[in-house]
C-alpha cells in the first residue's frame, strides 16, 4: 500500500533498495509478522464454530 505523501514507507526511497536488517530480513518484515500474528490470535466467530460443529457431526453417517 503506497502512501500518497511518501510517509510511512519505512524509510524506503524510490529507486533505492529497501532497508535490510542485520538478520537479512527486509525492514518491513517485522510489521508484516505482527499483523499476521494479530489475525491469527483473533477469536473464531461463533458462526464459524457452529459451521465446524455441523460439519463434524455430518461425518458420523
Amino acid at each position: 500500500m503506497s502512501q500518497p505523501n511518501g510517509s510511512g514507507g519505512g524509510g524506503h526511497k524510490p529507486g533505492l533498495p529497501p532497508a535490510v536488517r542485520r538478520n537479512g530480513e527486509p525492514g518491513w518484515a517485522d510489521g508484516l509478522r505482527k499483523l499476521y500474528n494479530s489475525v491469527v490470535d483473533e477469536p473464531l466467530p461463533n458462526s464459524f464454530e457452529d459451521l465446524l460443529k455441523k460439519l463434524d457431526d455430518g461425518d458420523d453417517d
